[in-house]
C-alpha cells in the first residue's frame, strides 16, 4: 500500500493551524496533562514537569528496540523528550526525565524540532516516534505543522506514559497514526507511591478510551511495518505492584480484548528503586508467567511478549541495540 498520513489533509485544509492555536491556549494556563498546574508555560513558567515553553530534546536516533512492527529494518525515528510529568522512583531513563537542571540545556526551537523530524525521515526511518511527549504536546503540534511544510510524510507515533489530557489528545486526532501508551498501574495507591501522582489509573483510563476512539483495535501495515494502530504497553513490576489484572480487566471490558498489548519484562531497579524493598529487584519468571495466564483469562490474542533476562544482560540505550527481543 502507499500510505498517506491523515495529517496532510488537516494541514492542507487549515484545520491543523486551528489546533496549533488551540494547543497554545492550553499552555497559557497549562492543562497539557492531568496535573493541571495552570502555569503560563508561554511565559516560561514551570509546571510539575519542570518544563517551560520550549521543547527539550535529549536525543534523537533511529531506534531498533521497539516492537518489531515499529522498528522494522530501518528503525523507528525516535525523539526522546526531556523531563516528565511523572516522577517514578524506578525510572529507567532518569538521566533525562528526572534531571531538569541538566536537561534545560537541551531546549530547542520549534523550527529545530521540525528539522529533527525531517532528518530522521531522510535517514529512512519508518516513522517519527515521539517519546514522552505529554508535557510538550502543545509545542510538538507546532513543530509538526512546520515539518509538514518541509515535506514530512511519515506516520507519527505517540509513545506516552499514559497520563495524558483527553482535551489535548482530541487535538491530535488524525495527526497521530500510532498510539503507544503505557498503562502502568491498575491501582492509584501504587501509582501515588511509586510515580508521585494521585490519580494515574483513573486518568489513564480516560486517555486510553480517547485513543481507542480515534484508532480502534485494527492494525494497518505497509509491508511489515505498522502505519496505523494502537499498542498498549504494560511493564510488569515485581510483587504485583502494577496490579496487572485490573489493567487487563479494564482493557478487555471497556476497550476490547482485540486490542494489541505489549507485556514488558524488562523492569530493573533503577534510579531510587533501592529505597523500597518491594521494587528493588527484577521480576521473576513466575511473575511474568502469571501475567501470561491472565491474558488467556481475559481472552487477549494480540500480544507482544518478551523473554525474561537477567539484570546484567539488559541495559537500555537510545539506539535500542541492547533491548530485549519481542515476539508476537
Amino acid at each position: 500500500m502507499s500510505f498517506k498520513p491523515s495529517y496532510i489533509d488537516l494541514f492542507d485544509s487549515g484545520e491543523l493551524k486551528k489546533r496549533v492555536i488551540a494547543a497554545e491556549e492550553i499552555l497559557k494556563s497549562c492543562t497539557s496533562c492531568p496535573r493541571n498546574c495552570l502555569t503560563d508555560r508561554t511565559k516560561n513558567e514551570f509546571g510539575k514537569c519542570l518544563s517551560g515553553y520550549l521543547p527539550i530534546v535529549s536525543a534523537y536516533t533511529p531506534h531498533f528496540g521497539e516492537e518489531p512492527v515499529l522498528s522494522g529494518t530501518n528503525g523507528a525515528g525516535n525523539i526522546f523528550f526531556g523531563n516528565c510529568n511523572l516522577k517514578c522512583i524506578y525510572c529507567q531513563n532518569s538521566d533525562i526525565s528526572q534531571n531538569w537542571k541538566s536537561e534545560i540545556k537541551n531546549q530547542v526551537s520549534f523550527e529545530r524540532l521540525a528539522n529533527i523530524m525531517i532528518e530522521l525521515q531522510k535517514k529512512n526511518c519508518h516513522n517519527i516516534g515521539l517519546v514522552s511527549p505529554t508535557h510538550f504536546s502543545a509545542q510538538i503540534l507546532k513543530s509538526i505543522e512546520i515539518a509538514i511544510s518541509q515535506g514530512l510524510h511519515l506516520p507519527i507515533i505517540y509513545n506516552t506514559n499514559g497520563y495524558d489530557s483527553v482535551e489535548m489528545l482530541k487535538l491530535y486526532e488524525n495527526i497521530v497514526d500510532i498510539y503507544l501508551p503505557d498503562c502502568k498501574y491498575g491501582n492509584d495507591e501504587y501509582a501515588k507511591k511509586y510515580s508521585k501522582v494521585d490519580d494515574y489509573f483513573e486518568k489513564t483510563k480516560l486517555a486510553l478510551k480517547e485513543m481507542y476512539r480515534q484508532i480502534g483495535d485494527e492494525l494497518i501495515f505497509d509491508g511489515e511495518v505498522l502505519v496505523r494502530g494502537m499498542i498498549i504497553r504494560h511493564l510488569v513490576l515485581p510483587n504485583e505492584l502494577s496490579e496487572t489484572e485490573e489493567v487487563l480487566k479494564f482493557i478487555s471490558k471497556e476497550l476490547s480484548n482485540k486490542v494489541h498489548l505489549s507485556i514488558m519484562s524488562q523492569y530493573y531497579p533503577a534510579f531510587h528503586a533501592n529505597r523500597d524493598i518491594l521494587i528493588n529487584r527484577t521480576i521473576r519468571e513466575s511473575e511474568y508467567d502469571r501475567i501470561l495466564r491472565l491474558l488467556d483469562k481475559y481472552g487477549f490474542e494480540n500480544v507482544f511478549t518478551q523473554e525474561i533476562e537477567s539484570f546484567e544482560s539488559y541495559r537500555p540505550d537510545f539506539a535500542g541495540n541492547r533491548e530485549k527481543p519481542f515476539s508476537f
